[in-house]
């Protein structure tokens, strides 16, 4: 305190005892009890952060810790793959009665397949028709696989059959080029339609067949569509010269935009549809009226 008697300097004040700010925040929290909430969640949300940043420094300080070494990378177990089927007891019966005809065998989850030669495919079909033990009298399935790499024989036609006595399926596999193949429609009349439908869409000729022509596609058409080699858009040949209208510069145009935009309804076989629109000059796309 100043001595009494004497003039406090200026700048100094005199020693006056002041509360603490504990008390008054004590005082102003039990005034007001909404301020009193409303400290207590910022204070919560302080240590909220302050928790997160912690947390974070944590993290980063054992990322940057060398850790125990990883585990190795378990080799991935490798699928099942088709084993030889040589003992099979069809396999046995087939090569001790035609020889070289049955040139491998294999066999893949329980499905067994037999390589033949082209050359005696009526043998081989014959003698599973004719099989005592298993006779094969029912054709399932004839279809083709093509192979543009193989260049000796880039045809393969598959045999699907099923013995309805035995219950038991076997697959035939017969490579074979251009020169073709011969028809097995006299062991089961149902490969008539299965061989015009390859040989449609693959070429393949099946020799002394009744009736091969094509079946899904107009007898003048050119090309093979399922063959690797084939192209996959739209083409322009000699059948659709000679069956379609022409396109004008316009309407090519038209048409190439809608494609453009995925309207692939132009690539199939209603386009013949779509230029007669375009020749009566009718609108694709009439508005609603």
């Amino acid at each position: 305190m100043a001595e009494e008697g004497k003039p406090t300097e200026p700048g100094s004040e005199p020693n006056v005892k002041t509360e603490q700010p504990a008390e008054d925040d004590k005082q102003a929290r039990a005034a007001n009890p909404s301020f009193s909430s409303a400290d207590s969640e910022k204070d919560a949300k302080i240590e909220e952060a302050k928790a997160r940043v912690a947390a974070a420094k944590d993290a980063a300080q054992k990322a940057a810790q060398p850790g125990p070494p990883r585990a190795p990378v378990k080799k991935k177990e490798e699928g099942p793959k088709p084993i030889d089927a040589s003992a099979h007891p069809l396999v046995k019966r087939l090569r001790a009665k035609l020889g070289e005809a049955i040139i491998e065998a294999t066999e893949f989850l329980g499905q067994l397949s037999i390589r033949i030669d082209r050359s005696r495919v009526l043998e081989v079909c014959s003698a599973l028709r004719d099989d005592v033990t298993t006779p094969f009298n029912y054709l399932s399935d004839l279809t083709c696989v093509h192979y543009p790499d193989q260049k000796d024989a880039p045809f393969e036609v598959i045999y699907n059959l099923y013995s309805i006595a035995a219950n038991e399926r076997v697959r035939l596999k017969a490579a074979t080029n251009g020169g073709g193949i011969e028809s097995v429609t006299s062991v089961w009349p149902a490969a008539n339609w299965p061989e015009r439908e390859v040989y449609d869409l693959f070429g393949v000729k099946f020799h002394n067949h009744p009736d091969l022509r094509r079946i899904l596609l107009p007898l003048d058409w050119e090309g093979h569509p399922l063959r690797k080699d084939y192209p996959l858009e739209f083409v322009e040949n000699r059948w659709t010269e000679n069956h379609l209208p022409e396109f004008t510069d316009v309407q090519q145009e038209q048409l190439e935009q809608r494609r453009a935009y995925g309207l692939e309804i132009l690539s199939v076989p209603q386009e013949r549809e779509v230029r007669e629109l375009f020749r009566t000059a009718k609108e694709v796309m009439p508005k609603d009226k």
